[in-house]
């Protein structure tokens, strides 16, 4: 059966938000997903669709992103959290199984600080902010004010150059669709202000070591990483469970920075465990899984 999304928007902290609604309320928790930088909700409707057969799934369209507004604003990780976590307060979402892509995790990392009454479970797939290493060619879009003054006639190619390079196993169509929408006037500048408060020439400039401890309890957290992610490596993942008790790592063989295109099978078997375990492992020796490919 074919899950049709509902659409919605609303004005929340003075930005007009879209989101996409999908399948109904039941007893399990709902979901929600963040997509990455300069991606779109697009990313999570496979994920979304398998899901919302037996939940609500939320999938909204970050600030300058996607069919949300792209204002002239800071878009600093701080103001994006804000942003979100007054979203969630507006649709009054509770006991949230809250997914986070790269930026997007980052992102949902962050909204602990503002929600993490209303969040039940965190899972971070290959995300920002667990270490300094990242993707050259994103340390070189950092530097300041190039991207923001040159580069909005640019979006689209480069964003149709990006995601065929990447072969992370989106179809043409969802490439097309995504260039056209990075094109929109706006967007360039959400990129490059985005960038530069997340990444600096030397790497990643967020951790979440930095603000962690005004958290007073983490929710239990699942990190899925592609073993060869070329923008955010692997390692940050093993990284953060040596630190966090209630971390559990898994990581995918032959599989890149989108491990719910490039391995959506055995992401979303692993995802569907998490989430449906009565009781997850919160204390003790994190449990890590190197490799699944013969599993």
């Amino acid at each position: 059966m074919t899950i049709i999304p509902k659409h919605h928007s609303a004005l929340i902290n003075g930005v007009q938000l879209h989101w996409m609604s999908l399948g109904k309320k039941s007893d399990l928790p709902p979901v929600l997903m963040l997509h990455g930088l300069n991606d779109c909700a697009l990313t999570w409707m496979n994920v979304g669709e398998q899901l919302a057969k037996d939940r609500e799934v939320f999938i909204p369209d970050l600030p300058g992103h996607g069919q949300s507004d792209r204002p002239n604003a800071s878009y600093e990780l701080m103001w994006y959290a804000e942003v979100m976590a007054a979203w969630m307060n507006y649709l009054d979402l509770s006991n949230v199984d809250l997914i986070g892509h790269s930026f997007g995790g980052g992102v949902a990392q962050t909204m602990l600080l503002y929600c993490r009454s209303r969040v039940r479970r965190l899972v971070l797939v290959a995300s920002g902010g667990l270490g300094k290493e990242v993707n050259f060619g994103l340390r070189l879009a950092s530097l300041p004010f190039l991207i923001e003054n040159l580069g909005q006639p640019l979006m689209r190619l480069g964003t149709q150059i990006a995601l065929r390079l990447s072969r992370d196993g989106r179809s043409l169509d969802h490439i097309k669709v995504l260039s056209q929408i990075n094109s929109q006037s706006g967007s360039a500048r959400a990129f490059s202000r985005t960038i530069r408060d997340v990444i600096g020439i030397r790497g990643q400039r967020r951790a979440y070591h930095e603000r962690v401890h005004e958290i007073a309890d983490l929710p239990p957290i699942l990190l899925m990483w592609g073993a060869k992610d070329p923008i955010i490596p692997a390692s940050h993942a093993e990284g953060f469970a040596k630190t966090i008790d209630c971390a559990r790592v898994i990581i995918l063989d032959d599989c890149g920075h989108y491990p719910h295109y490039q391995q959506n099978e055995r992401f979303m078997k692993y995802l569907r465990r998490y989430l449906l375990e009565k009781r997850p492992e919160a204390s003790g020796r994190p449990y890590r899984l190197k490799s699944v490919a013969s599993r």
